[in-house]
C-alpha cells in the first residue's frame, strides 16, 4: 500500500510519508503541522488531534482526510463519525466539537471562501455514490486511447473552484501537462505512475498523494483506478 519511488516527482507528494510524525495538539485551527502545500487559494496540512474541543465559526471550506484512528464532528446537524480513509467535508461557517481518539492522524484541506458552497453541514464523501459521465484528458495529451472517465462531487464551493467527491477511469496515458489545480487523492482501486523528466512514483490502492500547481507530471494506469478526491482549480 505504500508508494514505490525511483526518485522525487516535483509535482507529487505521498501525503502518509509526509503526515508521519506529527505532533499531537487539542487545537482543530492551530495544530497543524507545517503545510504539504500553501497558497492563497489552498492549505493541505496534517493534523493529530487529542482529546476534544471546540470551533465556534469555521473560516474556510475543509475537506478532512482520516489516516488514523477516528474523530468524531457534531453539530446542529448531527453527528459526522469518521475512521481510517473515511473521508468529509466541513463547510465555511460551521460551528461545530470535535473528539478524537488518541491515535488520530488526518490531512486537512482548507480552501479560504466567504460563505458555505453547495452544502451547509459537515458530510461524508460517499465511496459509492452513482458516477455520471466525465470529461476525459484532452486528445491532444493522450498517448493511449481515449478513457471513459466518471465523477460525482459531494461537494461544491460558492465559486466553484473547490470540489471534493470520487472519480473513476478506465486504463490511459497522458503526457506531462501543466497543473493549475492542487489535488488531494485517496485511491480507492487500482494503481498510477507518475513520472516528470527525472523520476516516477506509483501509487495504488490505499494510497494517498498530492499534487501542487506547477510543472505537472505524466499519468500511466493500466487497470481501472477509483479515488476520492478533493481539488482547488481557479476558473479563469
Amino acid at each position: 500500500m505504500s508508494a514505490i519511488v525511483d526518485q522525487q516527482v516535483a509535482a507529487v507528494v505521498d501525503m502518509r510519508a509526509y503526515a508521519a510524525g506529527t505532533s499531537p495538539s487539542s487545537d482543530w485551527l492551530g495544530g497543524r503541522a507545517t503545510p504539504a502545500f500553501s497558497d492563497a487559494a489552498a492549505e493541505i496540512a496534517s493534523i493529530a488531534l487529542r482529546g476534544e474541543g471546540e470551533v465556534a465559526a469555521l473560516p474556510t471550506d475543509e475537506f478532512i482526510l482520516v489516516l488514523a484512528g477516528r474523530l468524531e464532528i457534531e453539530s446542529s446537524h448531527g453527528a459526522l463519525v469518521l475512521g481510517p480513509d473515511d473521508t468529509g467535508v466541513i463547510p465555511y461557517g460551521s460551528s461545530f466539537r470535535w473528539r478524537s481518539s488518541d491515535d488520530m492522524l488526518a490531512i486537512v484541506y482548507a480552501a479560504p471562501t466567504d460563505r458555505a458552497g453547495s452544502a451547509t453541514a459537515p458530510l461524508l464523501i460517499d465511496k459509492d455514490a452513482p458516477l455520471g459521465p466525465s470529461n476525459p484528458p484532452a486528445t491532444e495529451n493522450l498517448l493511449s486511447e481515449v478513457p471513459t472517465c466518471r465523477g460525482f462531487s459531494d461537494y461544491t464551493s460558492a465559486n466553484a473552484e473547490f470540489a471534493c467527491g470520487t472519480w473513476d477511469s478506465t486504463p490511459y496515458h497522458r503526457r506531462q501537462i501543466p497543473y493549475r489545480q492542487v489535488e488531494l487523492m485517496l485511491l480507492l482501486a487500482g494503481k498510477v505512475t507518475f513520472s516528470d523528466e527525472n523520476s516516477s512514483v506509483s501509487f495504488s490502492k490505499g494510497d494517498v498523494c498530492m499534487f501542487v500547481r506547477g510543472d505537472g507530471c505524466a499519468w500511466l494506469s493500466t487497470e481501472y483506478v477509483k479515488k476520492v478526491f478533493a481539488t482547488q482549480r481557479p476558473l479563469n
